[in-house]
């Protein structure tokens, strides 16, 4: 290939760089993209899609599960190998990225396949090739998984969510590490197609990032469906025998045929070149709200440390691509909405009630349980939930809130635009909540 010049490379395409190089190339701009591994990233091929196709499954199976006592009696078998064929042909074309590299160049953009690089300002490498770009650099290499340094578990054959979302079935046991976001969702899921499954949580509970009322519900759920979970615990050693893993926790032993390993994510800036355009990095990124870093260099998704989300992602895209082109750009949203997608789900938006009194918000509190709502009540089997909002008392706003329950992430819209838009309290008393849904229920915690 030779060198090359551009107006801008975005190394890295996951969905918010995807989306970024097709919104440059199509406004105009000579746009190289480079990716080392598959175009897209990790949610559609070991992330999100994947994960969610198998938790639609899983919660299918739930619910067939619950026509006794509602609508008289079912049977269900499940069947691993139906998701897995579905994710294999449908969502992941086998794991190959045609489709998407094609959208790529179909944009105006040319792609180039490796690792990139930064070697100085507006320049990268990828292998012997270089690239220099007029208006500069978008980083976007995300994340991996972070994998602790537990005593023995390096010579072992963990799963990490890739491993696990290539499975062609269902292990008959399974140890789970990590009681956040991506353990718990995939614990559940895999509980539901018949595996016995323990989670273990080094951190004093699990879901540790959302409201402890929300901990607590999804520890209920995990023991009523039969996942034990230990949280607070130490994890001193894994040791695998050829057939079984062995979790050591101080007296006890955990035993399981495979071990999936969900204790975070670690972004992926150890070899990007930072060095040689002066810029430190500890664990992300620092970006202002146009997603700059310094002249020349932009950053977007995981790496910036404001939420490993797709839809951050995708948010940040469009103001890099703002600031790029030189549009105007509006206040950057801080307000987070987030969603775990448990059964039930578990949303949440803004500030935490914890985090709103650190912060010397004058906090008031209201809460109301899915359960004793009119839907929750009419519902029954699969009913657990609660919304809970924090309001700052002296402006009279909601500054975070939590929605669990049924659609508990379709519920938390409501809660989200209220939090955006610091929508009164006031007014947000004064409003006819539609009966009888499950997002009534936001009336009942005013």
């Amino acid at each position: 290939m030779g060198d090359l010049s551009c107006d801008v490379v975005v190394v890295g395409l996951g969905p918010g760089g995807e989306a970024l190089v097709a919104r440059l190339a199509k406004a105009g701009l000579d746009v190289v993209a480079v990716e080392a591994e598959l175009v897209g990233g990790e949610c559609p091929y070991w992330g999100c899609i994947p994960s969610k196709m198998i938790i639609r499954a899983a919660n299918a199976l739930a619910e067939a599960r619950r026509v006794d006592g509602l609508a008289g009696t079912a049977t269900v078998e499940p069947d691993f190998a139906v998701v897995a064929r579905r994710i294999r042909e449908e969502a992941t074309d086998d794991w190959d990225d045609q489709v998407a590299a094609d959208r790529v160049t179909a944009a105006g953009a040319r792609l180039v396949r490796g690792r990139g690089r930064l070697a100085g300002a507006r320049t990268v490498v990828v292998g012997d090739d270089t690239i220099t770009a007029s208006k500069g650099v978008v980083l976007n290499t995300g994340t991996t998984p972070s994998v602790p340094p537990i005593p023995g578990l390096a010579d072992t054959p963990y799963w990490t969510n890739r491993d696990i979302l290539k499975a062609e079935t269902a292990p008959a046991t399974m140890i789970v590490i990590g009681g956040g976001a991506i353990g718990l969702e995939l614990a559940q899921a895999f509980a539901r197609f018949g595996t016995e499954v323990t989670v273990l949580e080094v951190a004093p509970r699990i879901l540790a990032v959302e409201e402890p009322e929300s901990s607590e519900l999804i520890g209920t759920v995990f023991e009523a469906e039969g996942i034990g979970v230990h949280a607070g615990i130490p994890i001193d050693a894994v040791a695998h025998d050829g057939s079984v893993f062995h979790v050591t926790s101080g007296d006890v032993t955990y035993e399981a045929e495979r071990l999936l390993v969900a204790a975070g994510r670690r972004s992926r800036l150890d070899d990007v070149g930072l060095d040689t355009v002066g810029v430190e990095v500890d664990r992300f990124l620092t970006v202002d709200d146009a997603m700059q870093v310094t002249d020349g260099l932009w950053a977007i998704g995981d790496i910036t440390g404001r939420g490993a989300f797709t839809h951050v992602s995708m948010y940040q895209s469009e103001r890099a691509a703002r600031a790029i082109l030189g549009e105007d750009l509006e206040p950057y949203d801080t307000s987070f909405p987030r969603v775990t997608f448990t059964d039930p789900e578990i949303g949440g938006v803004g500030l935490s009630e914890a985090q709103a009194r650190d912060r010397g918000i004058n906090v008031r509190v209201g809460l109301a349980p899915i359960p004793e709502s009119s839907r929750g009540w009419i519902h029954a089997a699969g009913n657990e939930g609660l919304i809970k909002i924090v309001i700052d008392d002296d402006r009279g706003v909601i500054v975070g809130a939590t929605s669990a329950g049924p659609a508990g992430g379709e519920t938390l819209a409501a809660l989200a635009f209220a939090v955006r838009a610091e929508i009164p309290v006031a007014t947000l008393r004064n409003t006819i909540y539609a009966y009888p849904t499950f997002w009534r229920a936001i009336e009942s915690a005013l």
